[in-house]
C-alpha cells in the first residue's frame, strides 16, 4: 500500500528582483522540508514577474536553458533536503523556441523530467500565446517518476482541461499537481471576482473526483501592476491548495498573503476511492471519438 506523503505549496507574491524572488522560493522550501515536507511544489513562473501582462521581446532575456541557473539551483536546493522540488522555469529551448516548464528535482538524483505547458492562453493580462510554444513531447502527458510517487505535472492553464487530467491519469499519474498564476482584474465586481476563483477551485475539485487521484494546486499572491499602465494589473488571489481524491480540501493557504500550505495526502487512498466509485472501468472509450473533433458540427 502506498506510504502517506507530506506535501507542501510554496505562495508568494513575486517582483522584478530574481534575486528576491530566488530566495523567497528557497525559503519556502526550507521551512516546509523542516516541518516535514517530502513534496513541494512552487507556483508558477516563480523568479520573476508574471511578464506576460504584455508582449515585449525585452522579456524574452528572462528565459533559461534546462539544465540551466534555476534548475541546478533547486536541484541542489532538493539535494540538500533531501526533498523532492517541482519548480517552474522560462525555458529557452533554442533560439524562437520558448516553453513555460516546470521541472522536477528528485533528492540526490537531481534533474529526473520536465514538462512543458501544453494549453497557451491568450486573453488580457494573460498574453502567453506570445512567449510559449506549447509542449510536443510524445506522449504529450507523461508522469514523471519520483521518489515522492509517480507525478502528473501540468502547468495553470492546462488546470481548466478535464482532457489533460484524465490523461496523466491513464498514464498512471498518483497525484496531478499544478504550479500556477491566476487573479483577478479589479474591474471586476466582489461578486463576479467570487466566481471566477470558485470556478477555478471547482474544475480541479472535479478533475480529483473524476478520477479518483490527488491534487495539488500552488497559485502566487499579491497585486502586480500592468507594465504598460494600460491595464489594472494583476491580484493574484493566492488559495493555493490540496485535495483528495473525493475533491475533500485537504490544506487551503489564503488569498492575499505568502503561505506554506502543508499536508499530508492519504496515497493509499485512491485504491479505495476507486473501488467505490470505478469511473475508469466504467468509460465507454468504443463511443468517444468526437473528443478528436474541435466542435461536433
Amino acid at each position: 500500500m502506498k506510504k502517506p506523503l507530506p506535501i507542501a505549496l510554496v505562495q508568494h507574491p513575486c517582483s522584478a528582483d530574481r534575486a528576491e524572488n530566488l530566495a523567497a522560493s528557497e525559503t519556502g522550501v526550507r521551512e516546509a522540508a523542516a516541518r516535514g515536507a517530502q513534496l513541494i511544489l512552487l507556483q508558477e513562473l516563480h523568479t520573476s514577474l508574471y511578464f506576460c501582462q504584455q508582449e515585449s521581446s525585452d522579456n524574452f532575456n528572462l528565459a533559461e536553458g534546462i539544465p540551466g541557473p534555476g534548475s541546478e539551483h533547486f536541484a541542489r536546493l532538493a539535494a540538500e533536503l533531501d526533498v523532492v522540488i517541482v519548480a517552474s522555469l522560462f525555458e529557452r529551448r533554442a533560439a524562437g523556441i520558448y516553453h513555460n516548464t516546470a521541472v522536477v528535482l528528485d533528492r540526490q538524483r537531481g534533474l529526473v523530467g520536465q514538462y512543458r505547458k501544453m494549453h497557451i492562453p491568450d486573453d488580457p493580462g494573460f498574453y502567453e500565446k506570445y512567449y510559449f510554444t506549447p509542449g510536443d513531447a510524445q506522449p504529450g502527458f507523461a508522469p514523471i517518476d519520483t521518489s515522492a510517487g509517480r507525478l502528473g505535472v501540468l502547468v495553470c492553464w492546462d488546470q481548466w482541461f478535464p482532457e489533460a487530467a484524465r490523461l496523466m491519469t491513464l498514464a498512471g499519474a498518483e497525484i496531478l499537481l499544478y504550479p500556477t498564476a491566476i487573479g483577478w482584474d479589479d474591474n471586476d465586481d466582489a461578486e463576479e471576482q467570487a466566481r471566477q476563483r470558485d470556478a477555478w477551485i471547482t474544475v480541479q475539485r472535479g478533475h480529483a473526483i473524476a478520477n479518483g487521484i490527488p491534487l495539488a494546486a500552488c497559485n502566487r499572491s499579491g497585486f502586480e501592476a500592468d507594465p504598460r499602465t494600460q491595464g489594472s494589473g494583476i491580484r493574484f488571489w493566492g488559495s493555493s491548495f490540496v485535495a483528495g481524491p473525493q475533491g475533500e480540501i485537504l490544506a487551503q493557504g489564503p488569498q492575499d498573503a505568502a503561505e506554506i500550505v502543508l499536508t499530508t495526502v492519504d496515497m493509499a487512498h485512491t485504491e479505495q476511492v476507486r473501488r467505490i466509485w470505478p469511473y475508469l472501468r466504467d468509460r465507454r472509450i468504443e463511443a468517444y471519438g468526437d473528443l478528436l473533433k474541435r466542435y461536433r458540427d
